[in-house]
């Protein structure tokens, strides 16, 4: 019954491993808008966002401009500009303040009952775009529309399947992670054999980890699949991996964590293992003997 226990709980918090980190992503990294806007930062630098946003900010431009024969001309100037503007210091703070709104509104829409999509608001990109190209005497820069020019972060439909999903998350951040250190904890002292059952443990640990790795990977397969065909995929590529660099870090380094201690108590095991063997006390002649006759 002991040997049973043990297991079941080994087995449990091996289990627990890949959800109880995927849950404290969800809810320390993705879920808090400081590290959040603090993730996206650096993207602003990259060329796939540069690329991305100056496409959508010139689509919304020309948009409302008419500018007749001479579109193909207005269009190629207007995304030279703007994909200048991305290189500029403004450009990465109305950058910082667009992703800190958009996630504001994201964490209200899912902690409310709101039905609406989420949106992200580029007018302060835009405005800071509009007083840079007046400033410079552009022409027909007095003309660009600063509104309308919002991206959908988040669709009506997939607020609604994710809003339950993110209230487990929130729950099962703080307590999966200590419920899965507890099991083990548990399962080793119930061990009969606690060196094996250490082993077994760090074996199981890694392996869920190396499964949430594998889920990480898939999961940007299956995002950038299901992207609408006017969304850049290299961009939001980037954006993927960014949000999720610190759960394949701590993914790695729990995998890497769980093989080094499992190889570190095989050693030390199979080391007191050679130590005890000549330590047992040689049979007598006369036990030898009456095995023989046996």
């Amino acid at each position: 019954m002991r040997k049973v226990l043990s297991a079941l709980l080994i087995v449990l918090a091996c289990v627990l491993v890949p959800l109880g980190g995927l849950s404290a992503w969800a809810k320390y990294e993705v879920g808090d808008t400081g590290r959040y806007v603090d993730t996206m930062a650096p993207l602003a630098a990259g060329p796939d966002v540069q690329g991305a946003i100056a496409d959508t900010v010139t689509d919304g431009i020309m948009s409302e401009v008419e500018v007749g024969p001479l579109e193909g001309e207005v269009r190629a100037y207007v995304h030279r500009a703007v994909r200048s503007f991305t290189g500029t210091a403004a450009f990465r703070a109305a950058w910082n303040t667009a992703n800190r709104t958009a996630h504001h509104a994201v964490l209200r829409a899912l902690r409310s009952d709101s039905q609406g999509a989420v949106t992200l608001d580029l007018a302060p990109v835009t405005a800071r775009l509009k007083a840079q190209l007046a400033d410079d005497s552009v022409p027909l820069a007095g003309r660009i529309p600063v509104e309308h020019t919002e991206v959908t972060v988040l669709g009506a439909k997939e607020l609604s399947s994710l809003r339950k999903g993110f209230h487990v998350l929130e729950i099962a951040g703080f307590w999966l992670p200590l419920a899965a250190v507890a099991l083990a904890v548990g399962g080793i002292l119930l061990a009969v054999h606690r060196r094996r059952a250490v082993t077994a443990t760090a074996l199981g640990t890694a392996l869920g980890a190396a499964l949430l790795a594998l889920a990480t990977v898939v999961g940007r397969a299956l995002t950038l699949a299901g992207l609408p065909e006017h969304v850049s995929r290299a961009a939001a590529g980037a954006v993927y991996d960014a949000l999720t660099s610190t759960l394949r870090t701590a993914t790695w380094f729990i995998l890497a964590l769980g093989l080094t201690v499992a190889l570190a108590t095989w050693f030390t095991d199979h080391r007191a293992r050679r130590r005890a063997a000549p330590a047992a006390p040689a049979p007598a002649p006369e036990q030898e003997r009456k095995r023989a006759r046996a």
